[in-house]
């Protein structure tokens, strides 16, 4: 029994649901998400909230009711509150600004890369001053990136994009990594036991 599932969802006030030929429409203050979903989950509008029901308990059947729910509440939500992830871009000299829209990233390659948005996508530029590296005893400025969209899907493929630029290497942690992300670091050739000195 999928417990995800048979969960209503509540609709806000100002959320509009719309269902056409198994096209589901979910129109809110931060635009609008249209998805095409399955057509053995039934979508049902009650009383400001969103049910799904599934026709039988079948593994096929119980997996896709979950599914479908979970789709249906992302797209509530996005359109609501939207969604936004974080990366930090740690490193000497690793820089992250705005060009227009666009993202320019300088991360050690010999040229700076950019990065266009993807259509329903903003990026947001900082300087985090509490956490960053330490350098030459002092702590460095740690530029941060923060993807925002009303599309959760979108907002992280945008957010691994951009993380696959320059993914956080295991030495000394140099890179671009998720918000609290841990990274397991390694001991470099002087961490090696019985190594020359």
């Amino acid at each position: 029994m999928s417990r995800i599932g048979q969960l209503p969802i509540q609709v806000p006030a100002g959320v509009e649901v719309i269902q056409n030929n198994g096209t589901l429409t979910v129109k809110g203050p931060r635009g609008t998400l249209s998805r095409e979903l399955h057509p053995a989950i039934t979508i049902r509008v009650e009383d400001n909230k969103i049910f799904c029901e599934r026709p039988s308990d079948s593994k096929e059947h119980r997996s896709l009711h979950g599914l479908t729910r979970t789709l249906v509440n992302n797209m509530v939500v996005g359109v609501t509150s939207g969604y936004e992830r974080r990366l930090d871009v740690l490193g000497v000299g690793y820089r992250a600004e705005m060009q227009g829209k666009a993202l320019m990233l300088q991360v050690g390659f010999s040229h700076p890369v950019v990065i266009e948005p993807m259509p329903g996508i903003e990026f947001e530029v900082g300087i985090d001053t509490r956490a960053g590296f330490v350098v030459s005893g002092q702590v460095a400025r740690m530029p941060f990136v923060i993807v925002r969209g009303i599309d959760k899907e979108l907002v992280g493929q945008q957010a691994a994009n951009i993380r696959a630029v320059k993914p956080a290497e295991p030495y000394k942690g140099k890179g671009i990594r998720y918000a609290g992300e841990y990274v397991r670091r390694k001991a470099g050739k002087q961490g090696k036991a019985g190594g020359k000195k």
